[in-house]
């Protein structure tokens, strides 16, 4: 909400500049603040942070079963705290060490790419203006997916990549692997792998992996080196990060530090097996304290210890804003994700494995910093320690009362619908999970308040200005990457209303024939349906049969055999409907400890290479019905209510076809 929090701090310079005016306007927002001060801040005393962070963690740890955690905290100029907590191995009951346990700290990994390129940058090897394809040996196509006319879209630039504005599609595959034979190469997946272009470059924010391992290929063609050894050479070595690896699987120096990654379940902690990832998109491993070492480095100017990673000027930039939908958000700054936490500016970057959760939050204005990372939770404990992190030490003292403006309930019907994330696949059959991947629900009560759904929480937003809604609810909020406190709409290519948020995610909404609640029922109706008349079939068949052991012969009406022939049509269409969901339910089941399907991660049963041929099979057999449909009305086949019968369920298969065609399911 950075509109009304930069108005209460222009009232606070009032008392302060005496005879200077300041003015702020917030449009048709009328608050009250009990703002009377600065926020106050604690002097960071190691010892007492020690305490503090135990008794969190300990919390969490218990709330949650995490089985080991590792964390630390830097601040003006020094290692505040660096400390393992639980287990690295829970069998030999090996104790985590900050210094020399290392996590999987995933997309967190992306800040150290960053900050290879920007090197590369200060030497006259890359612009971040140019277009991409002069520093790689293979060519992104100039074209967009669904444009129209012929004018060409902007080149793609680093710019792009370090903001996630590239306007790159985004499927799941190949993100996690278990198997280091089943993951490519980082060449083979920059190529072999590529997006397909679906917005135009600069427009707006989808988080990419794609277009970070992009960039770590730029590294490897320009530096000429391997992007891992690159980073060994030009980041590790000066900053003395001795416990820390792009590499996979782990160098056997270091492997055997490697905490053990566990889930909680049905009681017992099950261990998770070493995961693969795309380089420089996810694949780092490290301890609390080289992450420590690393923060110090951005927090003095791109200096550790007398070693220099990046000039200060280049430093300062990557904490400086990139891109942002709207003054009212935060959004990218060079590779970190711009937030807001107590009045704080926070640069910060998540990151997520199948079996770890890890966060790096840097507050440049304070000079301190924060790492955690843990196995077997989710992201809201990174979330809660760093919140409460901030309580303890940067309170916020800002206490604001917002009045609706006349209008908003009118404003806020506009609004209304389902919105569902822009990073998402649009030309495989990834798409499908549109309608249950982090999809937005808006309504508005009766005042002309937002009542906004996501992952389950809804929360209470007022507007603070046309278009711009600022969330009521106090604590943590359910979003990944930002701290969703203000949410935006606008417009995206498309001309489809959009809604923006804090950092890397963007929300396009969804037309009536894409919403996930009408897809859903649709597809449920109708297998319904399908099933429902497979028995009844099944049904009347026994009942005939039945009758006529019992010498109670009834009336039927003889059919040629192409009627024969359309009802077996039928009844296979029905039994392949069966297979379908079954295989949808199978296939789609998560695994406990990995917390995704099998297929996710390159771990697809056998049979599921022979059932994705099912779709297929529906659509051939689901024309014939309507074929045979036709026939019966031209020919007299049945009786009416049995040719209305059929004609309905030849109608269901037309259904299902148009539903696996949109979501590119065939």
């Amino acid at each position: 909400m950075k509109i009304v929090k930069k108005a209460l701090k222009m009232r606070l310079l009032l008392s302060v500049l005496a005879g200077i005016v300041l003015f702020a306007n917030v449009s048709n927002v009328r608050y009250v603040s009990a703002l009377t001060e600065e926020a106050s801040v604690q002097s960071l005393e190691a010892k007492e942070v020690e305490q503090f962070l135990d008794a969190i963690m300990e919390e969490q740890m218990e709330s949650h079963h995490v089985p080991n955690a590792t964390v630390s905290v830097v601040a003006d100029g020094e290692v505040i705290l660096a400390k393992g907590y639980g287990y690295a191995d829970l069998d030999k009951r090996e104790p985590v060490h900050a210094e020399r346990t290392l996590f999987r700290i995933g997309s967190t990994s992306k800040l150290l790419t960053w900050t290879a390129v920007m090197q590369l940058v200060e030497q006259g090897k890359l612009d971040l203006d140019t277009d991409v394809n002069q520093y790689i040996d293979f060519e992104i196509p100039a074209e967009l997916e669904f444009a129209s006319g012929s004018s060409q879209p902007t080149p793609i630039t680093l710019k792009h990549l370090m903001s996630h504005t590239p306007g790159f599609e985004d499927f799941s595959s190949l993100i996690f692997q278990l198997r280091q034979d089943r993951m490519p190469s980082l060449e083979e997946y920059v190529r072999e792998y590529r997006p397909a272009r679906v917005f135009p470059a600069g427009e707006l924010i989808a988080y990419s992996n794609y277009g970070t391992a992009l960039a770590g290929y730029i590294v490897e063609q320009v530096s000429g080196l391997p992007f891992a050894e690159y980073v060994e050479t030009h980041l590790y070595a000066p900053l003395d990060m001795r416990h820390s690896t792009f590499r996979q699987p782990l160098p056997k120096p270091i492997a055997a530090k490697m905490a053990k990654a566990y889930r909680y379940v049905d009681g017992e902690y099950r261990q998770g097996e070493f995961e693969y990832m795309p380089e420089p998109a996810g694949s780092m491993s490290s301890s609390a304290a080289d992450m420590a070492r690393f923060m110090l480095a951005f927090l003095q100017d791109g200096e550790y210890n007398g070693q220099s990673i990046l000039e200060p000027e280049t430093a300062r930039t990557m904490l400086s804003p990139l891109f942002s939908h709207h003054p009212s958000l935060n959004g990218m700054a060079y590779g970190f994700i711009e937030g807001e936490f107590n009045e704080r500016y926070v640069l910060l970057h998540p990151g997520s494995t199948m079996l770890f959760n890890t966060a790096l939050y840097l507050l440049p204005q304070e000079r301190t910093g924060i790492f955690i990372s843990h196995s077997g939770g989710s992201h809201f404990i990174n979330n809660e320690v760093f919140q409460a992190f901030m309580d303890q030490y940067f309170p916020s003292n800002d206490t604001e009362f917002l009045v609706p403006p006349d209008g908003m309930l009118e404003r806020s019907g506009k609004f209304v619908g389902e919105y569902q994330q822009n990073r998402r696949s649009y030309t495989t059959d990834d798409k499908l999970l549109s309608l249950v991947n982090n999809v937005i629900h808006v309504a508005a009560d009766e005042e002309g308040y937002l009542l906004v759904t996501l992952l389950g929480e809804t929360n209470r937003f007022i507007e603070i200005e046309p278009g711009v809604y600022y969330n009521l609810r106090e604590g943590r909020t359910p979003d990944f990457t930002g701290d969703f406190r203000t949410i935006v709409f606008g417009s995206d290519s498309f001309g489809k209303t959009m809604l923006m948020t804090d950092g890397p995610m963007s929300y396009s909404q969804a037309v009536w024939y894409e919403a996930s609640t009408f897809n859903m029922m649709l597809i449920a109706l109708t297998i319904l349906f399908v099933i429902g008349s497979l028995l009844y079939w099944g049904i009347k068949v026994v009942v005939q049969k039945v009758r006529l052991i019992k010498n109670k012969p009834t009336k039927v009406n003889e059919q040629p055999n192409a009627a024969s022939v359309g009802k077996w049509f039928a009844i296979l269409y029905g039994l392949l409907a069966i297979i379908f969901i079954l295989e949808f339910m199978l296939a789609g089941a998560p695994h406990p400890v990995y917390q995704l399907p099998a297929i996710a991660y390159g771990e697809a049963p056998a049979w599921s290479a022979w059932t994705k041929f099912v779709p297929y099979a529906m659509a051939v057999i689901g024309l014939g019905t309507i074929i045979f449909a036709a026939l019966a009305w031209m020919r007299g086949y049945w009786r009416v209510p049995g040719r209305i019968h059929y004609t309905c369920f030849a109608g269901a298969t037309l259904i299902l076809l148009w539903v696996f065609n949109f979501w590119n399911v065939i």
